[in-house]
């Protein structure tokens, strides 16, 4: 084949680095958006973050001068003000300090207050109470804090640690004695008999339970440190022998298996309820998250508005100095001039996500106002299409803008997906959001006989009485995303 030279003339779409910025700023969540941020603001020394302080000084300055000139200086439109401007600002401010000092002088009660008299005398080492915490004590470090009050030998306390050593989070001893001796070297000379005495030595600790090596093993130590009880004595029975059975509810067979009434039955029962089969999870550490909403919604004048939630919303600036440097040069070229622009690009982009995010917010308060109305009874069906129609945008656009953002509302925080739903076509020729019907099968669960609850087939079948047409199948689905066992696990005596 004769290779040849052609000309082919054909479009494509590029994006610019500007768009591609603001793409990126709007699916990030707000702890990742802050994060990206941040690492601007330490390669950038033209952007920076707007303080408080100096924004008040600013408003005071122009108020001062009759006029609006915050971004003047760093845009190049006036000069820098001239030291007696600076003086006068200065006292302008300095009086509005001293307004909110007596403002806060007359709230606290006078120098009667102690944390007002050790704000007047400027002591910055006074720690809040609310800052205080309590340090984190380990299972293990609780532990032995009681071998160290204990009466043992020193050669128990140490096959107690040794053994303590192998608990895992929920307090249990996940290798079994035989495992555990094989790696002790033989110069120590431990037997099988002293690790079953540290072990029960161990498990004689607080919490009660600890050590134990299966949930059958931690329920009797649980109950054999309980005042004997005929109800205590046939709990023991029941985690023993029927604890399978217990755990599938089959209260029949355990009453004919033991010969026992219902009436001991329900009182075993309740104290097994009132065990902990994991001792040692309170004294593994949290992971606490907490969500920044992106918008709160609120009731005002009798409709439902949305804003930004000011909190979330980063308040960036050019920094004057630099900008002020460039506006005096001629020529716009240079790491500068390159660090300007993308500063001014960076703030503009943050500020048209927030505009995004709240024209979005807006429109789906307004297409689910019966939500905030009724609560989740009342959610409508709706997609991604119909905002993005209404909104004039892609619907990969309102996808981005949904993930990952969240919306404070009266009734708790969601993520803007939450009020988006499939739609199921109901008696009337209408259609009912998914999330209605997991509402409505919520409700119809939490208002059952105990004794007789709600198969997945009556609760299609009362749904279906209510106009709403739901398979079985369906129900199945619903109810297992709302964390609600099936109906054998939901009987009770």
């Amino acid at each position: 084949m004769k290779p040849s030279l052609q000309i082919k003339l054909s479009q494509q779409l590029a994006l610019t680095p500007q768009l591609q910025q603001a793409i990126k700023l709007l699916q990030l969540s707000t702890l990742e958006m802050n994060q990206e941020i941040e690492r601007y603001l330490q390669d950038n020394p033209l952007l920076e973050r707007e303080d408080e302080n100096e924004r008040a000084y600013e408003l005071a300055y122009n108020g001062a001068n009759g006029k609006d000139n915050v971004e003047s200086v760093a845009s190049g439109e006036r000069e820098a003000p001239e030291d007696g401007e600076f003086r006068a600002a200065e006292r302008t401010e300095l009086s509005l300090s001293e307004i909110e000092e007596d403002r806060w002088f007359q709230d606290s009660g006078g120098y009667g207050n102690s944390s007002g008299a050790n704000r007047d005398r400027g002591n910055d080492d006074e720690v809040e109470a609310q800052d205080l915490q309590p340090a984190a004590t380990s299972l293990r470090d609780y532990l032995c804090w009681q071998l160290n009050l204990s009466r043992f030998s020193d050669a128990d306390k140490s096959l107690i640690r040794f053994l303590a050593e192998g608990l895992d989070d929920d307090g249990y001893l996940s290798a079994s004695l035989e495992e555990l001796r094989e790696t002790i070297p033989p110069e120590y000379e431990v037997d099988a008999d002293d690790l079953e005495i540290a072990l029960k030595q161990l498990q004689s600790l607080e919490p009660t339970g600890v050590g134990a090596r299966s949930p059958q093993e931690c329920l009797c130590l649980q109950l054999k440190a309980m005042a004997v009880s005929p109800a205590r004595d046939l709990a023991l029975s029941i985690v023993g022998r029927c604890l399978d059975l217990l755990a599938g509810r089959d209260f029949n067979k355990i009453v004919k298996l033991l010969g026992c009434s219902n009436e001991e039955l329900k009182a075993a029962h309740a104290l097994i309820v009132r065990l902990d089969p994991r001792p040692g999870a309170s004294f593994t550490p949290l992971d606490a998250r907490y969500i920044i909403p992106d918008v709160i919604v609120r009731k005002v004048r009798g409709r439902w508005v949305s804003q930004i939630n000011p909190d979330a919303y980063p308040k960036l600036r050019v920094n004057r100095l630099y900008a002020e440097i460039l506006a005096r040069q001629r020529r716009g070229e240079g790491t500068l001039s390159g660090q300007l622009q993308e500063a001014r690009w960076l703030i503009k982009n943050v500020q048209q996500r927030f505009d995004t995010i709240a024209r979005v917010s807006q429109a789906i308060v307004e297409r689910q106002r019966q939500f905030f109305e009724h609560g989740e009874v009342a959610m409508r069906p709706l997609v991604l299409r119909e905002i993005a129609d209404v909104l004039d945008l892609h619907e990969s656009t309102i996808s981005r803008v949904t993930s990952q953002k969240y919306m404070s509302t009266p009734r708790g925080i969601f993520e803007l997906k939450y009020f988006f739903g499939s739609h199921v076509s109901t008696d009337s020729g209408g259609s009912c959001s998914a999330t209605a019907i997991r509402a409505l099968i919520k409700q119809l669960i939490g208002a059952e006989d105990g004794k007789k609850p709600l198969s997945d087939s009556q609760l299609s079948e009362i749904l279906g009485r209510q106009g709403v047409v739901v398979a079985r199948r369906t129900v199945a689905k619903y109810r297992e995303a709302l964390n609600i066992p099936p109906v054998n696990l939901r009987k009770t005596l």
